[in-house]
This record gives C-alpha cells, structure tokens and sequence, in this order.
C-alpha cells in the first residue's frame, strides 16, 4: 500500500494521545494527509464497543468475549477507515493496534498469545503498522498520571497493569523491525523527539521526504 500507517501503544498512562497529537502535526508539516484513529474505535461499531469494553463495567465479559469485541472494532476500522486511507496514499495513526489486543488480554488475561496473534490476522486481513512505537513507563508513575476515572482494564489494578508492561516488552519482538520501545519517564518534547527519529528512518526507508 502507498501510505503509512503506525501505532503508538504502551501501558495506560503512558502518554500516548499526546504523542499521536505531535507526531500528527510533524507529519503534517512534512506535507502528509494524516488522520487520526483509536483501537476500540474509529467507527460507528467501534464507540458502541468501546463503551461497552471500557465502561459499562456492569456488563460481564469473559476474557474470549472481551478479545473478539475488541478483534471486531478493529476488523470494523481496518476494512471502513484504514485499508482506504492507506490506498489513497494517506498517513495513519492509531492509538493502540493489535499488539494491545494480544497483550492485555492474551500475556495479562491468559489468554494464549499466540492464538491472539493469529485470531488478529483474520481481523485485519493480515494488515500491521509499518512503525509500532511502544511507550514504556512504570506501572505505578502510570497509574499516578490517569486524572480521569479508571475504566475496565485500569481498574483490576497494579499486579495486572505490570503484566501488561511486560508483555508489551516480550511481544514487540512478534513485530521484528517494525516496532521500537520508548523511554516514556522522560520530558513530553524529548519523547516526542525519538519518535520523530524513528518515523524519519521509516519515511527513508519507503522513500518518502522527511524535510
């Protein structure tokens, strides 16, 4: 496909909207049509799970009943929003993609990671971001930097947000070349800084400009 398409992904807390936003006006400036999506979400079907998966903790969900929810919004965004995007030449940013998937519930829901990546390749149609970028922060400085309130996954607390972090460092080798760990405890325009190192080496290497 002639676009670009990255994740950025990470333990909540991380920083990750705040990044998407930066790196969505670099690009910009760089001249790309970019557009913005969050996993839940994205589409119509993708709020209506996203409230449901996040915050309508009333609603019991086993740990299978969670995953395909959450493989079904993402299998709505890829065929409605990112696929077209991606074939008109545009840039694609997601707040979070399949790797959190296998990871949340798969490595902290236990849940078999391996099926999760092969039960997300029927999803999206085997489609993965050209550039993961994972932020990585400790678990108890996350949980310190969430001013709203917690929603489903947040709160089953520390011990489950840590297997998540773990798993984020364990998986990203799933994704080879194509994903890069972030030191998130450092200040908002340095992250934002190596993220737009590691975005000028991919744009180089599709040969794209990045000046």
């Amino acid at each position: 496909m002639p676009g670009v398409f990255i994740s950025l992904d990470g333990v909540d807390g991380g920083g990750k909207s705040t990044q998407v936003r930066l790196l969505s006006d670099y690009l910009k400036s760089l001249g790309h049509e970019v557009l913005t999506f969050r996993d839940p979400g994205g589409t119509k079907l993708g709020e209506a799970l996203r409230e449901i998966l996040l915050h309508r903790q009333e609603i019991a969900l086993t740990a299978t009943a969670e995953m395909l929810l959450y493989m079904a919004s993402r299998a709505e965004l890829v065929a409605e929003c990112i696929r077209p995007a991606l074939a008109q030449g545009k840039t694609v940013i997601t707040d979070r993609f399949l790797l959190a998937n296998v990871v949340y519930q798969g490595c902290a829901g236990g849940l078999d990671a391996a099926e999760l990546w092969r039960v997300g390749e029927i999803a999206t149609g085997g489609l993965q971001p050209d550039m993961t970028i994972v932020l990585d922060l400790a678990v108890e400085r996350a949980f310190t930097r969430i001013e709203r309130g917690l929603d489903r996954l947040e709160s089953r607390g520390v011990e489950y947000m840590e297997k998540v972090r773990q798993g984020f460092l364990q998986q990203v080798a799933h994704l080879d070349n194509r994903a890069v760990v972030v030191d998130a405890n450092a200040e908002i325009e340095a992250i934002h800084v190596r993220i737009r190192s590691v975005i000028d080496e991919l744009l180089k290497s599709k040969q794209l400009s990045v000046s």
